[in-house]
């Protein structure tokens, strides 16, 4: 059951307890300078989430106006072109 539990983990428990305990000293002291907090990060991807969300839909419409206008220039000169190679 310890190979398991040492696969699982990569490492040995200890090994991988003292590893997680730097790794989050060094991250809380990087957190601390710059003056984040779990819930900052967590309400700043949610607020880029929802920006996302809503400018996305924005952008669908101006896909469909950008469509229309491509539309307007490509179907005729694909007609065009097409006339003009059924004569060969």
């Amino acid at each position: 059951m310890a190979d398991g539990v040492n696969k699982f983990l990569g490492d040995s428990p200890g090994r991988v307890i003292v590893k997680l305990l730097v790794v989050s000293v060094i991250v809380g002291f990087v957190m601390a300078v710059f003056g984040w907090t779990p819930y900052g990060i967590l309400y700043t991807v949610r607020d880029f989430i929802l920006d996302l969300w809503h400018s996305g839909f924005a952008a669908l419409g101006r896909l469909g106006d950008y469509l229309l206008l491509g539309a307007a220039v490509v179907i005729p000169v694909f007609i065009i072109l097409r006339i003009l190679n059924y004569r060969r």
